[in-house]
């Protein structure tokens, strides 16, 4: 019988595991040895709440689904219908091709067409690869119209290493944070200590809730930004960094979804912030033939047996 989310890719390195899915081309499951480090999902059922879930081309929200481009009014359909938003893109729900494949690693694509509300072409790439240090995602897309395209790009791995996270340490490299109205749309961008939200210091997630866009990261001398989660019960501690091509992070404990719901920490890498096909803010603008790619990764870091 099939499966919801298709076919199963599995991924393999000395003791990780990955499972990529066609639908989406989705991180179904991925674990170190026992450990698991992605809160995901079964083989029969289909992935609720973004999990895992790539988020092309556009991530997190537009706000009534409607923007202007190059001068033309477009109507998305709304699939977040409490909120009146068009949310997480056109391709989570698609069946992506497989390229390329080797035991460790799987090249998907997936071709976009024109459609009412985004009438633009697009190639779309996704790249597992599972290596020594951790498994390694690049997205590429490339424009195959005849004109400009607005794009973004984004993904929703729900992280985990005990539930609840309130016992869980977290350190996140941003000095802002995107204040959000009752709709999940951006109002305004302040300081992290304005709002008690400063994690550039590693410290409980406690009682905190969130579900808050950060950006202003600070990066490394190799031009990484990484968060890291920790479990100072076990000493076992997992990472997810993301290249300059991400310059936000949304970061969400899941607390109003029933499968959630503190079990598991998402942080979902993301090339603009939410509703930037209406605010311009950060978006990106592909001319007919010209490409964009991103990488990110998860790291986990499990102390010895």
């Amino acid at each position: 019988m099939t499966a919801p989310s298709g076919e199963q890719i599995e991924l393999r390195a000395g003791d990780q595991r990955a499972v990529v899915v066609e639908v989406g081309a989705g991180l179904r499951d991925y674990r170190h040895g026992d450990t698991q480090v992605l809160h995901g999902y079964g083989r029969d059922e289909i992935a609720g709440a973004g999990h895992g879930q790539l988020l092309l081309p556009w991530p997190n929200r537009i706000g009534e689904g409607a923007y202007s481009f190059d001068g033309v009014t477009h109507q998305l359909p709304l699939n977040e219908l409490e909120r009146r938003n068009a949310i997480h893109g056109l391709v989570r729900w698609l069946p992506w091709l497989v390229r390329d494949r080797e035991p460790n690693r799987v090249s998907l694509e997936h071709r976009l067409h024109p459609q009412p509300g985004y009438p633009f072409a697009l190639r779309l790439t996704a790249d597992y690869q599972l290596t020594a240090e951790g498994l390694a995602v690049r997205l590429g897309a490339v424009n195959e119209g005849d004109g400009p395209c607005p794009f973004g790009a984004g993904a929703h791995p729900y992280l985990t290493l005990r539930a609840p996270v309130d016992g869980l340490e977290l350190r996140v490299p941003a000095a802002t944070v995107i204040r959000s109205d009752e709709r999940g749309l951006p109002r305004e961008t302040v300081d992290v200590d304005a709002d008690g939200l400063d994690f550039r210091d590693r410290r409980p997630i406690g009682a905190t809730v969130l579900d808050h866009c950060f950006g202003t990261l600070d990066r490394d001398s190799d031009g990484i930004a990484r968060v890291t989660l920790d479990d100072p019960a076990s000493g076992d501690g997992v990472t997810l960094w993301v290249d300059a091509a991400y310059p936000y992070l949304m970061v969400f404990t899941g607390d109003p979804v029933p499968d959630v719901n503190r079990r598991a920490l998402a942080v979902e890498p993301m090339s603009c912030p939410p509703d930037a096909f209406r605010s311009g803010e950060a978006l990106v603008q592909l001319q007919p033939g010209e490409s964009w790619s991103g990488s990110w990764g998860i790291a986990p870091r499990l102390s010895p047996p």
